[in-house]
This record gives structure tokens, sequence and C-alpha cells, in this order.
């Protein structure tokens, strides 16, 4: 299985522009950067799969895996589709903010 990262309601790309003039920014950006290419290249088939490659992944359900972004500064929430290989982006935001939502309600959008 190829996983390939869609966007859902917020991208990575609007939030990392949000956290202009934030002097983090930058290795925001190179850790999504690093972060998508992983994931467009990974084979998973199961979330065991998922907590192989990042082993500090909480998984919720499939619907739900909460991934620890730029050492845990902020948290991206994913939902995989293992059968068909698509994986869409529920929620990005500080660390702060995630501890703030829900993360079972968290809805995705289908691009």
């Amino acid at each position: 299985m190829v996983a390939h990262p869609h966007a859902g309601r917020r991208t990575p790309r609007e939030f990392v522009e949000s956290r202009a003039g934030h002097k983090d920014r930058p290795a925001l950006k190179a850790t999504l950067d690093a972060w998508f290419a992983e994931v467009k290249v990974a084979r998973w088939a199961s979330t065991a799969d998922v907590k192989r490659l990042y082993a500090t992944a909480s998984i919720v359900s499939a619907d739900r895996i909460v991934f620890n972004i730029k050492g845990n500064d902020y948290r991206l929430v994913a939902a995989v589709d293992f059968e068909k290989g698509i994986v869409w982006i529920t929620w990005i935001g500080t660390h702060r903010d995630y501890d703030r939502i829900d993360v079972t309600e968290v809805e995705h959008d289908q691009v």
C-alpha cells in the first residue's frame, strides 16, 4: 500500500503560512515536508505498520492517528484508509491547541 497524504479543511501549507513571524516556522515547514515525503512512500497495511515508522504516534483508531510534529510542539491528526492507500489530514495545530480539541470528533474532508 502506498499512502498518499491528502489535506482536509486546514492544509499544512495554510497552517505553516499562519505561523508567519514565529521563529520556529522554518523548522515546522521542514518537519512537515519530511512527514509528507515519508508518508507518500510508506506501505502501510495496518496501524502496526504506522507504529513501526512512527513509534510516538498515538493510535486512537484507523480514523484517528495522532503524529507528533517537530518534537511534539505540534500535533497532526490523520485518518488512514489502508485498503485504498489514502491518508487524510483531519487536523493540525499546536500541542496546546490539540489539548483543547476532542480528537475523536475532528472531521476530515476527502480531497
